[in-house]
């Protein structure tokens, strides 16, 4: 009938009416849906994610509520503290995909960073659109004359799309919009101005009761975590489940997983890590006991309600866990609690998969419980240590080094502790240096080793940071690394090396930046953990009180800058805290090489099988022997051994 519809159609009053029909058409409102019928009628998930095709809200019942909540006219508030794998992501682009088709109005994105925001171009609003025709035809086309389609914004009938992040003032300054989506938002920067989030939602007011704010995270740590106080902030709904057995409505939680295998707490899962069998998980009802499979858990899911802790006060917080999610098994969310417990990496599957905060007091060791660790060695290095490296921390009278052992999983002992006196601003010290790093260590399988990376310090003033460079500069192509301390949470452990001049007309030198904030946090855990095995920290009985004190002199505190939380590293004044810098030094030399440990235990092996055979070792790739301590005399450390040239003879 289209077809006929041209000019000539005009020539009777049939053709009229058609076309007036036709073009009132075109001017009905669409019919009323909710958010969560709109989606469901609508979107595609792409090709390349887990269950392409139409979205079927069955799998992730959840959704529905929170989703629905943009058209409840009392709410204005939405925030998600979600673990993964629910779909929190793919709630946020419905909503977003709704106030495009069904309610247009101008949004507001906002991510983390930049590498965030791409991503999320890239790999979820992009390829959303694309598999969704009718989105697809609403958004302008790039380069087209019918709107704007960049990296920074969408637009469409009715309203434009603007993206920016956190970390960048100037993609936010002069943008507002009535509806704000913010994702991951505990990874947001604070600016001068403020937290990015309340920046926006001031900046909102102007659109009145029409704002809306959904806001999504997986939380972080406790006392500075945005979405866990924007969660606490509203009526804090957690969704109920039915016990298939005897009725009994709970929320699902990580306590009542059970396994072949499992033990009171982390410390002593970890102790018995090979004794766990993850294909044996059940979750077990807090009422009556029984145990559930996934196919029982998952039929629970989908029968399940959102239940309000507080009263309704326009804001609707959610806050859910991988347990709920239809997707995983019990078993695959066992062996990541496992994986991340043997590198000791407990914070993400608390923070991502269970959506809790996570406390970092119990990560702080206590120096008496330290103490009663100490450790007679049999030898040098104990033969789970296989791989020699060395943090080398620079006063203005002194060096002061630490050697640590690593082993398999990155357990870790602490071999020898020196300070060499003398001004770094003269030779004697660096020689002296020089003949430390060339000692060689008995290792108990019968071989000696040596020390196969070393940091060095450059922070400090002017004249002592040129003095490190000049060492540095002439034992280049080595395995001696210059390093410089750089604050700031999310940094990596050692990022990639820049070229510094050592002196004018003098050679560059490779030097190192280190997250000392990162690299502070992984050692207190590690001193933290209770049983030897991997990542735990083993110290000789020579180590005193006041060295200890030096190890854990810093404390992480919270205090807060124009009212939003600040994680920082603090210790008392004057109060000396060497032996932190040199153990944070001696693992960033460990990370620069990157060194395979369990081909080192081989090797050590290996030479070891050489040796005469009455000093034959034991196998240092069998499990570690942890020794009972015990006292006996103290034997003196083998002498100073120098080499030629100890950094170029690596």
């Amino acid at each position: 009938m289209s077809e006929t519809l041209g000019v000539a159609a005009l020539e009777n009053q049939e053709g009229v009416d058609q076309m007036i029909s036709n073009a009132l058409q075109m001017l009905r409102p669409p019919p009323a849906m909710k958010p969560s019928e709109w989606a469901q009628t609508r979107i595609r998930i792409p090709e390349g994610n887990a269950i392409p095709g139409p979205l079927r809200l069955d799998n992730a019942p959840y959704q529905r509520e929170p989703m629905d909540m943009l058209v409840d006219p009392d709410c204005y508030r939405v925030t998600l503290k979600w673990g993964a794998q629910v779909g929190k992501t793919m709630l946020a682009l419905c909503v977003q995909g709704y106030c495009i088709e069904m309610a247009p109005r101008s949004q507001m994105m906002l991510q983390p960073s930049q590498g965030d925001l791409q991503a999320w171009l890239e790999t979820k609003f992009s390829p959303l659109i694309a598999a969704n025709q009718g989105l697809q035809r609403l958004i302008a086309k790039p380069r087209g004359r019918d709107g704007v389609n960049n990296q920074r914004m969408k637009s469409y009938p009715g309203g434009i799309l603007m993206i920016a992040w956190s970390g960048s003032p100037k993609t936010m300054r002069g943008r507002s919009a009535p509806l704000i989506v913010c994702d991951e938002i505990d990874g947001y920067e604070r600016t001068d101005e403020g937290h990015p989030v309340s920046l926006l939602w001031q900046r909102a007011a102007t659109f009145g009761d029409e704002r809306f704010l959904l806001e999504t995270s997986t939380p972080t740590i406790e006392g500075s975590s945005y979405i866990d106080d924007a969660y606490r902030a509203g009526d804090q709904r957690r969704f109920y489940v039915r016990c298939p057995a005897c009725g009994c409505e709970q929320t699902l939680e990580w306590e009542h997983v059970s396994w072949v295998g499992r033990q009171s707490d982390p410390d002593a899962d970890l102790a018995a890590i090979d004794a766990h069998q993850p294909h044996t998980a059940r979750y077990v009802c807090q009422g009556c006991g029984v145990c559930w499979d996934d196919g029982q858990r998952i039929a629970a899911v989908r029968q399940a309600h959102w239940q309000a802790s507080k009263p309704f006060n326009g804001h609707a917080s959610y806050e859910l866990n991988e347990l709920y999610s239809t997707f995983r098994r019990q078993s695959a969310i066992v062996q990541d609690y496992l994986d991340k417990l043997k590198h000791q990496d407990l914070q993400t599957f608390t923070n991502v998969s269970l959506a809790r905060v996570w406390s970092e007091t119990a990560e702080q060791a206590d120096i008496d419980d330290l103490l009663r660790r100490l450790e007679t060695y049999l030898a040098d290095v104990p033969m789970g240590g296989v791989f020699l490296t060395a943090g080398i921390d620079m006063q203005t009278d002194r060096l002061e080094v630490e050697i640590v052992a690593w082993g398999i999983d990155e357990e870790s002992w602490s071999i020898h502790t020196a300070v060499l006196y003398g001004d770094p601003l003269l030779g004697d010290v660096w020689e002296a240096l020089d003949r430390y790093l060339s000692t060689t260590w008995q290792h108990e399988s019968g071989i000696r080793l040596s020390i196969q990376a070393a940091c060095l310090d450059t922070g400090g003033t002017s004249g002592y940071t040129q003095a490190a460079y000049q060492y540095l500069r002439t034992r280049t192509g080595g395995r001696l690394f210059g390093i410089k301390g750089v604050g700031g949470w999310g940094r990596p452990i050692v990022d990639k090396a820049q070229r510094k001049h050592s002196g004018r007309n003098a050679p560059r030198i490779n030097l190192f930046t280190v997250g000392v904030d990162e690299a502070k946090l992984i050692v207190m855990r590690r001193l933290a953990i209770t049983q030897p095995g991997p990542g735990y920290s083993h110290f000789p009985t020579d180590r005193s009180p006041d060295w200890f004190a030096q190890l854990t002199a810093e404390k992480l505190r919270t205090r807060y800058l124009k009212g939003q939380p600040i994680r920082q590293w603090t210790k008392p004044d004057k109060t000396p805290n060497e032996a932190l810098d040199c153990r944070v030094y001696a693992y960033a030399a460990l990370k620069i090489i990157n060194p395979h440990l369990p081909h080192d235990a081989k090797r050590i092996k290996d030479a070891a099988a050489l040796l005469p055979k009455e000093k034959l070792p034991q196998d240092p790739t069998s499990e570690v022997q942890h020794h009972t301590p015990h006292l006996r005399p103290q034997r003196p450390r083998p002498p100073l051994r120098r080499r030629r040239t100890w950094a170029n003879d690596w």
